[in-house]
């Protein structure tokens, strides 16, 4: 019988990356590393379990051993053996890109018919004081007013800048311009894609020197050019019960705030669930066995699992969970 998986970071070198997330894996401190890929199986990156006897199997080959045993009917029937979500953390040591993703329509357009868009949610976990978001323009504006932006480098100056704290949530629907500033740390939960269209990236240089690559085209496809009213996600957290944060067709996020015990009953998902810790220690119990997870770590529930007790491992001090599948 299937059981909950951990696995391998994933790390992704970037210009802009910082050194906290080896650190947060357990790992000696890295310089330059801006994303860990804590679950996928979208291209060569493919997750490794680490627990049990199915270690050092992928997240691909479960699928296509265990089907809808792991990932739930209704899920298998509408995905098959492509795993619907990317799940990351991000570490902002300098500022990205601003930048747009597509829809699903136009990534198959330009990428082809496997091509997925990008709908991605972020939670952050860590933020210096100051420290900001993109989302979306401050006003409504024009084609005109956004090419010409673009054209001579003043597009910063027409961004909604958010400045945001650790527990605030965003949601990105494709077509909103976004970026992530310097001194943030978050969890992104997307669509299994790995499209981003860059706007505008202050002239910076890669690693060899050149100017990296801008899709302004690609872009103008794509971009929303409306006011984002409500850039973050307000949400009243309630102390060992799930807390809705985002739901669109893609994926359900709630927020688990556990105080001392709580117990979550899958029965009725019909889909895999994941649970990512972003503050604290827990334990998680399932089929008479325990699994600790700390910050940053997550651990799958197969969709054949319908039932699980998580507690938390901190005294006065809550421990909080994202937990997500497919609705």
């Amino acid at each position: 019988m299937l059981y909950p998986f951990k696995f391998n970071p994933i790390f992704k070198t970037k210009v802009w990356g910082g050194s906290r997330l080896p650190i947060m894996a357990g790992q000696p401190p890295k310089d330059g590393v801006g994303e860990n890929w804590i679950l996928s199986a979208h291209g060569e990156d493919d997750s490794l379990i680490t627990n049990g006897f199915l270690a050092d199997n992928t997240l691909e080959e479960l699928i296509e051993v265990y089907m809808d045993e792991l990932v739930g009917d209704k899920v298998f029937e509408q995905y098959q053996n492509d795993f619907p979500l990317l799940f990351k953390l991000i570490d902002a040591h300098d500022d990205l890109s601003i930048q747009v993703h597509p829809n699903d329509e136009i990534a198959r357009k330009n990428h082809g018919p496997q091509a997925n868009g990008k709908a991605e949610m972020w939670y952050v976990m860590q933020a210096e004081p100051g420290a900001k978001l993109v989302v979306g323009f401050k006003n409504n504006i024009t084609q005109q007013e956004y090419d010409r932006a673009v054209n001579d480098g003043t597009i910063e100056q027409m961004l909604q800048w958010v400045e945001v704290k650790p527990g605030d949530v965003v949601f990105i629907p494709p077509g909103v311009v976004h970026a992530i500033g310097k001194g943030i740390l978050l969890a992104e939960i997307q669509q299994s894609s790995d499209i981003t269209y860059r706007i505008h990236d202050y002239n910076r240089r890669d690693k060899d020197g050149n100017l990296r690559p801008l899709h302004i085209k690609e872009a103008q496809e794509v971009v929303f050019l409306e006011l984002v009213n409500q850039p973050t996600i307000h949400y009243s957290m309630r102390p060992d019960e799930a807390t809705p944060l985002v739901q669109c067709e893609y994926f359900t996020t709630n927020l688990l705030s556990v105080t001392s015990r709580m117990r979550r009953n899958y029965q009725d998902l019909d889909s895999f669930v994941v649970l990512l810790c972003t503050q604290g220690k827990a334990e998680i119990s399932a089929m008479n066995k325990t699994y600790t997870l700390t910050q940053g770590e997550l651990l799958f529930i197969p969709a054949s699992l319908t039932e699980v007790l998580i507690q938390t491992m901190e005294q006065n001090t809550d421990t909080k969970l994202l937990e997500t599948y497919i609705p």
